[in-house]
């Protein structure tokens, strides 16, 4: 059953139609690719589903529930976290106090108990902290919590980002490129954290991405933009095969993968 649904999307800057009329279901449960071309609308289509763009026609439904109108926050709060192609962290906090951001949309205090501070807005803080350590560790950065986040390495920052998008507790996990830029041994790391949220936690991941083999490799069903438009979408030995995807994108990935 699908969680995330859009419908006709279409996202317009200026006279360039980045999405034409753009159509995607995610199933709960499982990890959704999203390949293409550069400039072929997924990053556009990210940000259409996390808020950032409002579309020009078409909707997104997450949960039954209509996002198409809603900032940012709000999407957060309903259940989608994300992270970004260009890395997104503060670099003159520390990464525990990075994590602590990404779990600011579950916290009840609100402005004055953030100023009083009583006995429950103290107990969520301390368990917040716990819970922010806690991820640190499971994305592999223990022991880092009271390093600055710009005194991390670009794979940690990565990392980092990841660990911010989880502490919210998300349903969906929106991903764009989260492997961008990562040594092989972290991208081993990735695939085995992406394989456990799916597999232990349940957690419905759509990810943008340009390192085939982990794409190939890690989801269930993937779905091919071109010039803004969907030209196909199926699992993963079924894109293989696709003349059409082959001649506009794996072809020349393909190509490149072996100079």
């Amino acid at each position: 059953m699908a969680i995330l649904t859009a419908e006709g999307v279409r996202v317009s800057f200026g006279g360039l139609q980045a999405l034409a009329g753009v159509d995607l279901a995610v199933d709960e449960g499982t990890i959704h690719g999203l390949i293409g071309p550069n400039g072929s609308g997924k990053t556009t289509l990210c940000n259409v589903v996390s808020g950032f763009y409002r579309p020009r026609a078409g909707r997104v439904a997450f949960q039954g529930r209509d996002l198409t109108t809603l900032p940012p926050h709000e999407v957060a709060v309903a259940g989608i976290a994300r992270t970004f192609q260009d890395l997104q962290v503060f670099g003159e906090m520390t990464a525990l106090e990075n994590v602590l951001v990404g779990g600011h949309c579950r916290g009840r205090s609100g402005v004055v108990g953030a100023v009083v501070k009583p006995a429950a807005v103290r107990r969520e803080d301390t368990a917040g902290r716990e819970e922010a350590r806690a991820m640190l560790t499971y994305v592999g950065l223990a022991g880092l919590e009271d390093r600055r986040a710009n005194r991390l390495s670009f794979g940690q920052q990565r990392m980092l980002e990841l660990a911010r998008a989880l502490v919210s507790r998300p349903r969906l996990l929106l991903l764009d490129e989260p492997a961008a830029g990562l040594s092989p041994a972290m991208v081993e790391r990735l695939t085995g954290i992406l394989h456990a949220l799916r597999g232990e936690r349940g957690l419905t991941i759509l990810m943008v991405e340009h390192v085939i083999r982990l794409v190939m490799g890690i989801s269930d069903r993937i779905t091919v933009l071109d010039h803004g438009e969907r030209i196909a979408e199926g699992p993963p030995e079924v894109i293989r095969r696709d003349a059409r995807v082959i001649e506009a994108y794996l072809g020349s990935v393909l190509d490149r993968a072996a100079d």
